[in-house]
């Protein structure tokens, strides 16, 4: 059975339980999300699918997901915040929902179809009509809180060993340049997954950029330097390739994108600033966001290799996935941990609730 096999089958438990899925990590994470900033999140722009925001969402009016996403692993709102909301009002679209870890002062616009917005301090600035909104969520439910607080903590480590392991990775492809373009000639192991390796610098002297992925499923582009500047052009544009190549900055500590960048980005330590659109999947340390983040998410089938039960380390590395009888031991093991340790944080109402209605 593969693993995206296994994920569906945990997911549709889940919503038959009714509960939600365990956090996701690694190359999951990258799938589930569009937009993940570890650290603070401040905004004037648009994320089309599920944005996650470790520390708080700040800045003018912005947008949540405006495209219609693919189906969620875990079942993921539009917008997650473990912090505060604060600053404009932000939009909600397409029945999103969103969950908050602590108030919400700039207020929801709710469009589309009934959404469910669940907040662990206090709501301000949001018309409920139609759509569910409970607050003060975090004094009644003490897994609130510790829930998200644990999905950030494990998004960080995973992420960041994610990045670590793929930094790590034998280039096996070409990256010809002529002039100032770049072609990068993928010649993928058996696995389907194709790496290049060049540095921040070999990166600044490159004006376009080709991909010929030649069947590669995964195509990992290892960038290495500390402040990485992103302002280069794609032939044949930036389409279908966030689905296949994951350009990973590990050393990165700041980025600024200008142009608009094809592929999904691993920079899980960069302070970074964007005022172009990333098509694909985004994970950043923090995040001035000015320039839109579009679908194409992640949808290779690289996972990392396991890190060994004997580490102390956590690790972005896929579980191997058991086979015959192993799989409805795993699968009762975790849809029990489902229902024992997360159900009220989504189907319990808490006193304080801005508001409750529902089509």
């Amino acid at each position: 059975m593969t693993r995206k096999l296994l994920l569906a089958s945990i997911a549709a438990l889940a919503i038959a339980s009714p509960a939600y899925a365990a956090p996701l990590v690694g190359t999951d994470a990258l799938r589930e999300w569009n937009l993940i900033v570890l650290g603070d999140l401040q905004s004037s722009s648009e994320v089309e699918g599920r944005t996650f925001v470790g520390g708080n969402l700040t800045g003018n009016s912005s947008n949540y997901q405006i495209g219609t996403p693919s189906a969620s692993i875990s079942g993921e709102p539009g917008l997650t915040v473990v912090g505060d909301v604060t600053g404009g009002a932000k939009n909600l679209n397409n029945g999103s929902g969103a969950i908050v870890g602590g108030n919400v002062d700039s207020g929801f616009n709710l469009n589309g179809a009934t959404q469910t917005v669940q907040v662990g301090g206090t709501i301000s600035n949001t018309n409920v009509n139609q759509n569910t909104v409970q607050s003060g969520l975090a004094a009644s439910d003490p897994n609130f809180t510790a829930d998200l607080n644990q999905q950030k903590s494990l998004l960080v480590s995973s992420l960041t060993d994610l990045s670590t392991t793929m930094a790590g990775m034998t280039s096996n492809s070409a990256v010809t340049i002529s002039g100032n373009r770049a072609t990068f000639d993928a010649a993928p192991n058996s696995d389907g997954v194709a790496v290049f390796n060049l540095t921040s610098a070999d990166l600044d002297k490159i004006g376009e950029i080709q991909f010929n992925l030649n069947g590669a499923n995964t195509a990992i582009v290892n960038v290495s330097g500390s402040n990485i500047t992103l302002n280069d052009n794609f032939l044949g544009g930036t389409q279908g390739l966030g689905e296949h190549v994951i350009w990973n900055f590990s050393d990165a500590t700041s980025l600024n994108l200008t142009t608009a960048w094809g592929g999904s980005v691993l920079a899980p330590t960069a302070a970074a600033t964007t005022s172009n659109y990333v098509q694909g999947s985004a994970v950043f340390g923090s995040l001035v966001q000015n320039g839109e983040f579009h679908l194409g998410t992640y949808d290779g089938d690289y996972y990392p290799p396991s890190t060994p039960p004997s580490s102390s380390s956590s690790s972005g590395g896929a579980t191997p996935v058991p086979e015959g009888s192993e799989l409805p031991i795993l699968l009762f093991g975790v849809t029990g941990l489902l229902l024992g340790r997360r159900m009220s944080r989504r189907l319990r109402g808490a006193p304080g609730t801005l508001g409750e209605q529902q089509a």
